[in-house]
């Protein structure tokens, strides 16, 4: 790998042995991928993956102390994903007690160590750092060291930032020394388009379930999708740019897409339009036969399929403001349907502090509260990784909780039905 000559005396030791070991280990892990040099990293703030204080995470503890030691600490202030426990979240005895004393026992430990490398503050936790309440928005072209994938995907695809899908930790390390390798979605080779995607579909699709079909068929590789601003506009409006958050987690989760580009729509297909189609390019055509084939062939992996749900989580990726306001409306008009006061299932909505500080500051959150309905910051799926969880009958219309735990997924319209009326799908 080409360095330049501050990189090779970091690499030598001349800022200390720690930042030489993470700079070796940010070399290495480029070279893997055939990365020639080392880039700046230019974001004004990072974001990291890991929120959580699980006991098992001992040599992530360690690394970060000698980091803390050194006086390595990040080059950038940082958010970090949700937190993943809330007391306002029903569990049981015994799930607690496998949370706090099992699994997540070291929460506050670790978020000490957060703290003194660079935590933007205390309320920096969620996985839509992008969000305008939380303030780590990067700027078109800005260079990134993130590793939480759906929101890697939204930088690189809604904002035209940079970013490669890396692993936990390597974000840090990319943020202390102030370089990341450079290939893949940071080059403009890698951000082209090697799958044209047609929608055909009859109305709009649902962001969740269109994501997951993309995802599931291109894998790692870069979509160019037509015909989806017949639906979503040309414009990056709020709701547009909500649509694309879960959209772009359910890509991520469901498959590893890192960019997507939208014809008419997204920043460098409105730039460059197909010339971000690569040689040689496959095409997918998605209409309404194909998104309910995907849906029917999810996998119901309850004990028990036909059990009666016991809570229901939203907001994975964490949902925005104007979403905790529209769910508002849909819920108090599902139970005015249904003729009920409150949910019939114990039903969450999580979201950034930053975006529930907000929300608690309009009349719609004393009429959320009224229906039953919890807001929470936590992370669903550290919620769901305890094992007593995992057993529970959860649902939900993210794939991404879908894809990576037991909760089974149904369409937005389907759950406001089971929530506020009850009954099975």
């Amino acid at each position: 790998m080409q360095l330049t000559n501050e990189q090779q005396a970091i690499l030598d030791g001349a800022q200390g042995e720690t930042l030489a070991k993470v700079m070796k280990t940010l070399i290495k892990y480029g070279e893997v991928f055939g990365a020639e040099k080392m880039v700046p990293v230019t974001g004004k703030h990072n974001h990291l993956v890991t929120s959580f204080g699980l006991k098992a995470l001992g040599p992530v503890y360690d690394l970060m102390e000698q980091l803390i030691s050194s006086g390595d600490i990040s080059k950038q202030t940082f958010s970090v994903d949700p937190r993943p426990l809330d007391k306002n979240v029903p569990a049981n005895f015994l799930q607690n007690f496998i949370f706090n004393n099992f699994m997540y026992s070291r929460q506050d430990y670790y978020e000490d160590q957060l703290s003194k490398l660079g935590l933007m503050d205390k309320n920096a936790f969620t996985c839509t750092c992008y969000m305008d309440e939380v303030g780590n928005k990067p700027q078109k072209g800005d260079i990134l060291s993130w590793a939480e994938s759906s929101a890697v995907v939204y930088a690189n695809s809604v904002l035209g930032a940079r970013c490669n899908r890396n692993s936990g930790i390597m974000d840090i390390m990319g943020s202390v020394v102030g370089y990341v390798p450079y290939f893949g979605l940071l080059t403009d080779e890698g951000r082209k388009a090697t799958w044209i995607i047609e929608i055909k579909t009859t109305k709009k699709p649902e962001a969740q379930l269109l994501g997951s079909a993309i995802g599931m068929k291109v894998m790692e590789e870069v979509p160019y999708i037509i015909g989806l601003d017949k639906w979503l506009g040309t414009e990056l409006n709020d709701a547009t740019c909500t649509y694309l958050k879960d959209f772009g987690a359910a890509t991520a989760s469901n498959g590893a897409v890192g960019l997507y580009h939208i014809e008419n729509l997204t920043p460098e297909a409105v730039e460059s339009g197909k010339t971000l189609l690569s040689e040689n390019v496959k095409t997918y055509v998605i209409d309404d036969y194909e998104l309910e084939k995907v849906y029917k062939n999810y996998p119901i992996v309850w004990k028990n399929p036909d059990s009666t749900p016991k809570l229901c989580f939203m907001g994975c990726p964490h949902m925005s403001l104007q979403q905790l306001k529209d769910w508002t409306d849909k819920v108090e008009q599902g139970l005015k349907k249904s003729g009920k006061k409150k949910v019939v299932i114990p039903t969450v909505f999580t979201a950034a502090p930053g975006v529930l500080e907000e929300f608690e500051k309009t009349d719609y959150a004393a009429r959320l509260k009224a229906t039953g309905v919890i807001t929470s910051y936590i992370c669903p799926l550290m919620y769901m990784n305890n094992p007593l969880s995992g057993k529970m009958p959860v649902i939900t219309s993210s794939n991404k909780l879908r894809t990576y735990t037991t909760a089974r997924y149904y369409t937005d319209d389907e759950i406001l039905e089971q929530i506020t009326k009850g009954g099975k799908k």
